[in-house]
C-alpha cells in the first residue's frame, strides 16, 4: 500500500474555508492587493484571475490543482513575508510574524515527519515545497489527510 495526499482543494467565489485565508497570504506574496480576512469575494477572484492570465491558465478565477501551484512559494529558514505569515497562521502559531524562524521550521519539521511516518515520501527538511503545501492547504490539520491505497 502506498499513501497519499488528500488532492489540492478547490475554491471559489464564497469559499470561508481556511484555505483562503492562506490563498490570500500567497496572493499577497504575489504582490497583488488583496484583504487577507479568510471570504474569497470579489478582491481575491480579481487577484486570483490576474495571476490566472499571467501563468496562462484559464481565466475562471477558480483555484484548482494547477493554479495552487502557480501560487506556491518554496518557504524556507530565514525567509520573510506573506507566504511565511500563510504557513504560520496555518499552524496557529503564537506570534504570526511573517519571519521563518525556529517556531515555524519545528511546525514544518513535525509535519513533514508526521506524512513521512504515514507512507507518504517526503524529506524532512524544513521547507515547505509542494508536497508540504499541499498536506497544509488540502486539510491535513482538519481531517485525516492520507489515504491509503493498494
Amino acid at each position: 500500500m502506498t499513501a497519499t495526499l488528500n488532492p489540492w482543494p478547490t475554491t471559489r467565489q464564497g469559499s470561508t474555508a481556511h484555505q483562503v485565508q492562506t490563498l490570500q497570504y500567497l496572493l499577497l506574496a504575489h504582490g497583488h492587493t488583496v484583504n487577507v480576512d479568510g471570504v474569497f469575494g470579489s478582491e481575491t477572484g480579481d487577484a486570483v484571475r490576474a495571476v490566472q492570465r499571467a501563468k496562462d491558465l484559464p481565466d475562471d478565477g477558480v483555484v484548482d490543482a494547477a493554479t495552487w501551484q502557480a501560487l506556491l512559494i518554496d518557504v524556507r529558514p530565514g525567509m520573510r513575508g506573506s507566504a511565511v505569515r500563510g504557513l504560520q497562521e496555518e499552524f496557529a502559531l503564537d506570534g504570526a510574524d511573517g519571519i521563518y524562524g525556529p517556531k515555524t521550521e519545528a511546525a514544518i519539521r513535525d509535519l513533514q515527519t508526521s506524512i513521512r511516518d504515514s507512507g507518504v515520501p517526503i524529506e524532512v527538511d524544513g521547507v515547505a515545497g509542494p508536497r508540504t503545501w499541499q498536506a497544509i492547504v488540502s486539510g491535513l490539520r482538519e481531517t485525516a489527510p492520507l489515504t491509503r491505497v493498494a
